[in-house]
C-alpha cells in the first residue's frame, strides 16, 4: 500500500507539471522578443494571436512594421515556429519557421514567392545585451521559385534563394554563405528606343546567371572578410567584389543601433540625419582597413560594348579599342597620380587586346585605421593609392 502511494503520488505529480500553464509556451511571449530584436535594426512584428501546441507556436496577422514610419507595414500573414523550445537567458529558439507562400496580383501583373523557410532561429531574451548569445540569428534561410509578370509575362524569376550561418568553434564568430539560383530577366519589353536598341546590339534581352557570397566575421577583433559578393551572368561576365577590415565589433554594432535608433526617434528628420552622419563619422574612426579588390571576369560583353559604343561614334569597335588606350593616359595625367598611370595604362591595354580579366586591388602592407584614409582624402588625395596599396592588373 505504501508504495502503491508513491508512486501514485509521483505519477499525479508528473501530470500535473506536464499540464501546469508555468510550463507551457507563450507564443506571446516569444513574438513580442522577436520583434524587440527586430527593433534594433529598425523594424518590428505586430500580431494579432500566437497559439502553442506542443512544442510548434502558430503566429496569424503577422505585418512587418518600420519603426520610422508607423503608419506603413508589410502583410507577412501566418507564420508557423515548429520545435521550439526556451532557452536558459529567457529566449527561444526554433527549428524550422515557415511563411505562407506570396501571391500579390494587380490586374495582369503578380508576384509571387514560395516556400519561404528559416532554419534554426535563435531569439535573444535580451536584444539590447552586447554577446553573441543577444543577437537574433539563422541558421540557413531559404525560399522556393520568386516570379514578377507583367502582363501575364515572366519579366523576373529567381530559382532559389539560400543562405547560411554557422557559429565557429568556441563561439568565436560567423562563417556565412549565400546563393540566389537561377536569375533571370527578361528586358526585351523595354519601351524606351535608345535603351532597347543597346538592349537588343549587347545581346542582353535576356540575362541568366546567380549571385553569390561568403565570408566570415570574428567577434573579439571585428574582423569582417567578404571573401566573395558575385554576380555571374552567361554571356556578359562575373564580377566580384571582396573586401577585409576590422573593428566591426559587437560593441560597434550595437552602437550603430543605438544611433539608427535615435534618428529615427527625432521627428526632425534633417536634424536627425545630421546626427547619424556625426554618428557614422565617430564610428568610422574605430575600424581598420585591410584588403579590398574587384575583379571583372569578362564572357564577351566586352567585344559587344566596344562594337556598341563604335556604334555611335561612326567606328568599329577595334577602332573604339584604340581611341581607349589613347584617352587613358590622358585623363589619368590629371590625378597626378604617375606610378597607378602606368599599371592602368598598361592593363587597359593588354585587356582591350584580348579581354580576359580586370583586377583593382588594394593591400596595403600593414591595415590602416580608416582615420588615417579620411585624413589623405581630405589633405592628399593623390597619395591614398600608396597608401592602401593600390594596383590594377590585366588577364592574371
Amino acid at each position: 500500500m505504501h508504495t502503491r502511494k508513491i508512486r501514485l503520488m509521483m505519477a499525479s505529480a508528473a501530470l500535473l507539471t506536464l499540464a501546469s500553464p508555468a510550463f507551457a509556451l507563450d507564443g506571446a511571449d516569444m513574438m513580442k522578443k522577436l520583434s524587440a530584436a527586430l527593433e534594433v535594426n529598425g523594424t518590428s512584428l505586430a500580431f494579432d494571436k500566437a497559439e502553442a501546441d506542443g512544442d510548434d507556436v502558430t503566429a496569424s496577422g503577422v505585418k512587418l512594421q518600420v519603426v520610422a514610419q508607423p503608419g506603413e507595414s508589410v502583410a507577412i500573414g501566418d507564420v508557423t515556429f515548429e520545435g521550439v523550445k526556451e532557452t536558459d537567458d529567457g529566449g527561444y529558439y526554433a527549428e524550422t519557421v515557415s511563411f505562407a507562400d506570396v501571391n500579390v496580383t494587380e490586374k495582369e501583373d503578380s508576384a509571387s514567392v514560395k516556400d519561404i523557410a528559416i532554419g534554426g532561429l535563435s531569439i535573444p531574451g535580451n536584444a539590447s545585451g552586447g554577446t553573441i548569445d543577444d543577437i537574433l540569428l539563422y541558421e540557413s534561410f531559404g525560399t522556393g521559385p520568386v516570379e514578377v509578370k507583367v502582363k501575364g509575362k515572366d519579366v523576373f524569376k529567381i530559382a532559389s534563394i539560400e543562405s547560411n550561418l554557422s557559429r565557429q568553434e568556441n563561439d568565436a564568430g560567423f562563417d556565412f554563405d549565400a546563393t540566389m539560383a537561377g536569375l533571370y530577366a527578361d528586358l526585351s519589353e523595354v519601351e524606351d528606343a535608345k535603351a532597347k536598341d543597346a538592349i537588343d546590339k549587347l545581346g542582353l534581352k535576356q540575362i541568366d546567371g546567380q549571385v553569390t557570397m561568403k565570408g566570415s566575421w570574428e567577434l573579439e577583433s571585428g574582423n569582417l572578410a567578404v571573401d566573395e559578393y558575385a554576380l555571374d551572368f552567361k554571356n556578359v561576365g562575373r564580377l566580384n567584389i571582396a573586401m577585409d577590415f576590422s573593428g566591426y565589433t559587437l560593441q560597434f554594432l550595437k552602437s550603430l543601433q543605438e544611433a539608427n535608433k535615435a534618428a529615427q526617434a527625432n521627428p526632425n528628420k534633417e536634424e536627425a540625419n545630421q546626427a547619424m552622419g556625426l554618428a557614422m563619422l565617430g564610428l568610422m574612426q574605430q575600424l581598420t582597413f585591410n584588403s579590398a579588390s574587384i575583379r571583372f571576369d569578362d564572357a564577351s560583353i566586352t567585344k559587344k560594348a566596344l562594337d556598341y559604343a563604335g556604334s555611335q561614334q561612326g567606328v568599329t569597335g577595334e577602332q573604339m579599342a584604340q581611341s581607349l588606350k589613347g584617352l587613358v593616359p590622358i585623363m589619368m595625367a590629371q590625378l597626378n597620380l604617375p606610378e597607378l598611370q602606368n599599371q592602368i595604362s598598361a592593363a587597359v591595354n593588354a585587356y582591350l587586346d584580348a579581354p580576359k580579366s580586370l583586377t583593382i586591388s588594394a593591400e596595403p602592407e600593414k591595415p590602416v585605421p580608416f582615420p588615417m584614409i579620411m585624413g589623405a582624402a581630405m589633405g592628399a588625395p593623390n597619395t591614398i593609392p600608396s597608401v592602401l596599396g593600390v594596383k590594377v592588373t590585366a588577364n592574371d
